[in-house]
């Protein structure tokens, strides 16, 4: 009966007519509140550069965060984390006010100088956004947990330019080796005009050159390989290194607030002792350099340090846009000393160590065709394969089910 109503003609315009009303509506909010984000994130960004003295100010600004989660936030201090469960459960809500939250706290962040991403703000102001239009129109259990999708795949989609990338994500993030295809059509729709949205309001993305594409043979594709483990070796270190920090200090700091000032501090001091800012922020320019020439080795490690160390101790931001970094500034090292062409590694590091650190390597080689073109989609698959795989079980979603994996226990 279920089959027969799916192939009934009327059924499925109803259904499609549906989805693109919700899942539109749902990319508009979600595309207009990412814009208003990115263009905020460009503001602040530019105002530490001007105003380096805005650095001191990381201990209180990171004190005042966690203070606002702890008296405003209850269960939307879990984040990215707390959409998933409730995909998975359904037994909760996703409250509004973690939008506003976490949009001040990420810009918050990046105004005085932490390491973080934007991937987390999106993903939340699109589920809690989503959630909310879902009670305004009445939703009904089942079609919740494919509106709370479409809501991560549209903030994904709208803040990255990926709009492919982001249907899948919304898909894969949820569950270690299972997707639920019948989100996929409403997820697509969302990330879609959540992305054209974004777009239209003015909203310019990064773009980064693969290069020349080496022509197939084994050497190349064994060199890939190497990088390719390399880069899910640097996917685990970096979740490891995250969640040791956040159970360390949770021990040592039982007040978030004191927590959040002694990480400010101490990302202060790293600062000093190094001599250079150039690990604060997003760090879009030492993207732009790995594309550019080899990159030090001593950068991609100490990007994964100040942003553990910045999300460890209770700051706001997501993990993704760091990640970039980590993985395009290895790559591009590993281009030197393999003797490849710096941006083409630089490339497949970008989303391979993304593909390992969120366990979403399909959403990853999508992500990567979009950004860089299909000349290379041989090699990005690759990247993406290896470092899933060898990036260990756990990922920096830790409400990301492992339902399945390659692997075995």
């Amino acid at each position: 009966m279920v089959e027969a109503r799916q192939l009934d003609p009327l059924y499925l315009v109803q259904y499609i007519l549906k989805w693109l009303i919700i899942a539109g509506s749902i990319g508009i909010l979600s595309g207009s509140a990412s814009a208003f984000f990115l263009a905020a994130l460009d503001w602040v960004t530019e105002a530490r550069l001007h105003h380096p003295w805005l650095l001191w100010l990381l201990p209180a600004g990171g004190a005042f965060i966690s203070f606002l989660y702890l008296k405003l936030g209850k269960e939307a201090g879990k984040g990215n984390n707390l959409i998933i469960e409730q995909i998975h459960s359904g037994d909760g809500a996703v409250p509004l006010r973690m939008a506003p939250l976490v949009l001040f706290g990420t810009l918050t962040t990046h105004l005085f100088g932490g390491s973080a991403g934007r991937e987390g703000t999106a993903v939340q102001m699109g589920g809690s956004l989503s959630e909310w239009f879902g009670r305004l129109i009445k939703i009904n259990p089942l079609d919740r947990k494919i509106v709370l999708m479409c809501g991560i795949s549209s903030g994904f989609g709208a803040v990255f330019g990926t709009p492919l990338a982001g249907a899948v994500f919304g898909l894969e993030v949820l569950a270690i080796g299972v997707i639920s295809y019948e989100a996929l059509l409403p997820c697509f729709i969302a990330s879609f005009i959540g992305h054209m949205v974004t777009t239209a309001w003015g909203i310019q993305h990064i773009h980064y050159a693969i290069g020349d594409i080496p022509p197939f043979d084994w050497l190349v594709m064994t060199k890939v390989i190497c990088a390719s483990v390399l880069f899910g070796l640097s996917a685990f270190l970096f979740i490891q290194l995250t969640r040791k920090l956040k159970q360390l200090f949770s021990k040592w700091f039982a007040n978030p607030v004191a927590k959040s000032a002694i990480g400010g501090l101490l990302i202060v001091a790293l600062v000093y002792a190094l001599g250079t800012r150039d690990y604060l922020g997003l760090g879009i320019p030492l993207i732009q350099h790995a594309f550019q020439e080899a990159a030090s080795p001593a950068v991609f490690l100490l990007k994964t340090l100040f942003t553990a160390l910045t999300l460890g101790t209770g700051f706001q931001g997501g993990e993704v846009t760091p990640l970039f970094v980590i993985g395009s500034t290895l790559g591009s090292a590993l281009g030197g000393l393999l003797h490849l062409s710096v941006p083409f590694l630089a490339a497949i590091g970008f989303v391979s160590v993304f593909s390992g650190a969120a366990k979403t390597p399909l959403a990853c080689f999508i992500m990567g065709i979009e950004l860089f073109g299909s000349e290379g989609a041989i090699y990005l698959f690759i990247g993406c394969l290896i470092a899933f795989l060898c990036s260990g079980r756990i990922g920096i979603y830790e409400s990301q089910r492992v339902l399945s994996y390659p692997m075995g226990k």
